[in-house]
């Protein structure tokens, strides 16, 4: 689903379980934001494909996090497109995509992903691409948990910080949260931000007075 221009929500199904990575692009360069679970390249080739972005043209991969969802086709992605991606995490998280250290919530996975994590990323720094992303350190749900900012459109790319149900956002995931008094204290930073819509991993687009929703949310959590 287009999100606004160069910016599609991708829809990838595993086994029932849809999940929405963010495919950000102009006319030099293409950027996933998250690679869903092992074994789904193919279907963000195809995806990439329907949006009118060829394949060929993805330079750059930002994980959110950890989280086998998130990370799960980084190791295909990096043996497909070699050295000519990117890979962008937080410093906090960045042990455990490369495999380093078990991963915190599926650590009991035998051969997890795993891939080479190139740079890492800060609370407030801007990185350069579509438009300006901004990037926001929201921990809670995984210490190195981030959010992006696309400045371009508005968009707040919020990873597993919140989720989404039926358009409307649902507030904080408890039950895979690691940290909920960290959560609640992240995602009080969007409250500062002009945000006209939300793609969450789980529960794809929200839009229409985010901050209330924001506000709304913090207040059932307390």
């Amino acid at each position: 689903m287009e999100v606004s221009k160069g910016v599609e929500m991708v829809e990838l199904d595993f086994n029932g379980n849809i999940i929405y990575p963010t495919l950000l692009w102009n006319q030099e360069i293409a950027i996933l934001i998250d690679t869903g679970f092992p074994g789904q390249i193919e279907d963000l080739r195809i995806a990439m494909e329907r949006a009118g972005v060829s394949f060929d043209k993805l330079k750059v991969v930002i994980l959110t996090h950890q989280d086998i969802d998130h990370i799960g086709s980084l190791p295909e992605l990096l043996q497909v497109c070699g050295s000519n991606i990117k890979v962008y995490a937080h410093a906090l998280d960045k042990p455990y995509i490369q495999g380093e250290l078990p991963l915190l919530k599926d650590g009991h996975i035998e051969n997890p992903p795993k891939g080479k994590v190139d740079d890492t990323l800060m609370d407030g720094q801007d990185l350069p691409y579509c438009g300006g992303i901004r990037v926001i350190h929201t921990p809670g749900h995984t210490p190195g948990h981030i959010s992006l900012y696309l400045k371009q459109s508005k968009t707040l790319i919020a990873g597993d910080s919140m989720y989404s149900a039926n358009g409307t956002l649902g507030g904080i995931h408890i039950p895979t949260t690691l940290d909920i008094k960290e959560a609640q204290l992240s995602i009080k930073k969007y409250l500062d931000l002009d945000i006209e819509s939300v793609v969450c991993y789980h529960g794809g687009l929200s839009k229409g007075n985010i901050n209330e929703q924001i506000r709304n949310n913090l207040s059932i959590s307390n």
